[in-house]
């Protein structure tokens, strides 16, 4: 007899003992499980779909890297069934089964919540699930035997269709199988809306829609397959008399508008078609004489003249090396990353201003090989050291593909597994470094030799393969890298031509047709997939040319529509139906204050006169609060998302009384000293100020407002007199500080 001590560990072990006999009783000869109906239990096609149902095997659960929960651990979502299988039959000396009992299973009793545990109650003891579960153990937990039916493909029914606001569609999840049967699964399936403002989806499949009008869609996911349904959600009013359609934009945008049943805005008028195209394409405001020229033109194709002006400019080219710049990771952390820092930003602008065709930019930059020197785009490999953060970063920002999930396991809402991500890794396999004789600077060459990537998991090394397509096999004596870009530049790569185009859509219309702009995938369908495809393709007719894809964005009536809401389109945040205002970029704001205040912000071993979207990397962030305010990126990472456009308290508090401000406004050359020293009519004066800032003239009462203001005598904190010409330089001071605190200013709308 124990001892009242060690009782407790004597019965567990003897417990431990028991199950583990029984185990090897049952599995050696307990027949294939057979369920009520009949049919074999299979512990794929029926265990797993209860596991990951219940949500044991998701990441906060038991699927967490580094063991899972309490020693318990799955594979994420079910991608290595076989694992699971040793995991819940063997591991922990099979203490989580009991065979002789299946009622007093670890894994039945923690489940149903009989026992305590820390993810609740994830299976009713009363569930279809629960009984499952229960009858498998019972038959001795066998894994499928080699004939066991294989799950071939999975569907949705229906895939797509139109529901009413606040109606509802019962979703089929349908499975195939190796014999050619059919499974109705939709109790075991998972669903997930991408928009849950849109609509919601229960467990058993019932999507629920609310009363937002747009596209939405629902992603259903079983056994390590998914299927979509898309849901057009009409609001029902009456189309009619659009704009005239400029090009293929319109027709896809009003098509789409018309089936919606949104009524799109009015077309904006000249003065903010000017401000926001020019802020847009160029990163900063119209000039006054630019402004007075564009509004006086009586030429009916004044708009799309004044759009190639900008494109010829080299604001164009600052404004988007600003951009690729800073997602190409052109980071400084040293002073020695200086000369790469100035000579790849350098590179990317005039690739910009030369309108390079997208597939040679990407090109020249992943098969970069030489000095930064001779070969700036070599810069790239200094920021991208290792192969896995180089496909990484190339997936996403190229491709529109996020494949770091893949380093680990099958990607949870797409079709690449590890072999996949280091197949793409393999393409980088054969990049050497050597010191160069720049002090920071390696060079960059092409190793001669087989180029392969090891699969962290099962050690087998892989060759190169692109996504989902097949890579001739490469000599020793090739680049691989030539050979991605080759497959990148395919005129049927899937990808490249459409990351591009959605990204650029998203830089005009504030919302990527696929969002985030860099998350493309089946499971992730766009709003107007029309209008993507034919973007797409436009863009690889053009022969990946740049400036003619922003030429056909911004001549589009669908970019320059008002960004007044009517009574219909006013919830409206995915079909473009108007122009969705945004706060200006950090860079663009500080170059908009000091063009209205009339000064410049100096930036270190840079001309005087540097624009703020012309700085060659991040370092200028540390020397500057405003930017840091505003939220101009890093350089950390190939996601946008790292800009900041939001609001904050800060930004605000900064542009009422930061003392950066107040020197601008009182600076001796800038435009507040100036208006009052010039002896011109105070209207003028306003007028001008007007221009600057907003691209228009002042509202009659915004002219009256601002000359009564700047004839009032101004006095001292004792009540005494201010000096004249003092006074009317603090109330010009004022006046700019007013118009840079307007939403008007502050916004492109």
């Amino acid at each position: 007899m124990s001892t009242p001590d060690n009782g407790p560990r004597l019965w567990f072990l003897l417990r431990g003992l028991l199950l583990a006999v029984v185990g090897v009783v049952c599995l050696a000869t307990a027949p294939q499980a057979v369920n009520a109906a009949g049919q074999s239990v299979s512990f794929v096609n029926d265990v797993m779909p209860v596991l990951t149902k219940a949500g044991c095997n998701v990441g906060v659960c038991h699927a967490k890297a580094g063991g899972g929960q309490k020693g318990f651990q799955l594979s994420l979502l079910g991608f290595e069934p076989l694992e699971d299988f040793e995991y819940l039959t063997k591991d922990g000396r099979s203490r989580r089964l009991f065979f002789g009992s299946p009622d007093q299973s670890l894994l039945l009793l923690k489940a149903s919540g009989q026992l305590p545990h820390g993810g609740g109650v994830r299976l009713a003891a009363t569930s279809e699930g629960f009984a499952l579960l229960r009858e498998w153990i019972r038959q001795g937990a066998p894994f499928d035997k080699a004939e066991a039916l294989k799950l071939t493909a999975f569907e949705i029914q229906p895939e797509r269709g139109s529901v009413n606001r606040q109606g509802e569609q019962q979703l089929k999840a349908l499975a195939r199988y190796s014999d050619g049967s059919v499974r109705d699964v939709t109790s075991q399936a998972l669903y997930e809306s991408n928009d849950k403002a849109m609509a919601e989806v229960t467990d058993r499949g019932l999507v629920k829609i609310f009363d937002i009008s747009g596209n939405v869609a629902v992603m259903v996911r079983y056994q390590g397959k998914v299927a979509v349904y898309s849901a057009s959600v009409p609001l029902g009013a009456p189309v009619e008399n659009l704009p005239s359609s400029k090009n293929f934009v319109d027709e896809h945008v009003f098509a789409n508008l018309k089936t919606l049943g949104i009524p799109p805005s009015v077309l904006c008028d000249d003065v903010t078609f000017l401000r926001r195209v020019t802020l847009d394409i160029g990163g900063r405001l119209p000039t006054e004489e630019e402004a007075t020229a564009f509004l006086a033109s009586q030429d009916e194709d004044r708009r799309d003249k004044f759009i190639d002006d900008l494109l010829r400019s080299p604001d164009y080219a600052d404004f988007f090396a600003n951009k690729w710049t800073a997602l190409l990771k052109n980071r400084r952390d040293d002073e020695s990353d200086t000369v790469s820092n100035f000579a790849f930003h350098a590179w990317v602008r005039d690739s910009f201003l030369a309108n390079k065709p997208y597939d040679q930019f990407v090109r020249e930059v992943l098969a970069a090989t030489g000095t930064v020197i001779g070969n700036p785009p070599v810069a790239w490999y200094k920021r991208v050291k290792e192969p896995k953060q180089q496909i990484e970063d190339v997936a996403q920002l190229f491709l529109g593909v996020r494949m770091q999930c893949a380093q680990c396991h099958h990607h949870p809402f797409e079709r690449w597994s590890q072999d996949d991500y280091y197949s793409l890794a393999a393409f980088f396999s054969q990049v050497g470094r050597k010191p160069s004789g720049t002090r920071g600077e390696d060079l960059i060459f092409h190793k001669r030799g087989i180029a392969t990537a090891a699969n962290m998991k099962t050690g087998v090394p892989l060759k190169p393969g692109a996504l989902g397509d097949a890579i001739p096999e490469i000599a020793a004596d090739e680049d691989p890298r030539l050979k991605l870009a080759d497959w990148m530049g395919g005129k049927n790569n899937p990808f490249f031509a459409k990351s591009l185009v959605n990204r650029y859509w998203k830089h005009f219309f504030v919302r990527g047709l696929i969002e985030p702009e860099d998350d493309i995938r089946d499971t992730n369908p766009p709003t107007n997939p029309a209008l993507l495809e034919a973007l797409e393709k436009h863009f690889v007719v053009s022969r990946f040319d740049l400036k003619e894809l922003v030429r056909v964005i911004t001549q589009s009536r669908a970019y320059q529509l008002s960004e007044v809401p009517n009574q219909h389109n006013i919830v409206d945040r995915q079909n473009y139906s108007r122009y969705y205002p945004r706060r200006l970029q950090a860079e663009v704001l500080l170059d908009a204050i000091d063009r209205l205040a009339g000064t410049q912000t100096d930036f270190a071993n840079l001309p005087p006169g540097t624009r703020a979207v012309a700085l060659p990397d991040n370092s200028y962030n540390r020397s500057s609060q405003f930017l840091r305010v505003f939220g101009r990126p890093e350089a950390e990472s190939v996601c946008e998302c790292e800009r900041v456009q939001s609001s904050s308290l800060a930004q605000s508090l900064h542009l009422l009384n930061a003392a950066e401000l107040k020197a601008k406004l009182a600076a001796p050359t800038g435009r507040a000293e100036r208006l009052a020293k010039e002896d011109k009519p105070a209207e003028a004066k306003v007028r001008e100020l007007y221009l600057a800032a907003f691209s228009r003239e002042p509202r009659p009462q915004e002219l009256k407002t601002a000359i009564d203001y700047l004839a009032e005598p101004a006095v001292g904190s004792d009540g005494s007199p201010v000096d004249a010409q003092k006074a009317r330089r603090e109330n010009f001071q004022d006046l700019i500080w007013a118009l840079i605190n307007t939403k008007e200013f502050l916004f492109n709308h």
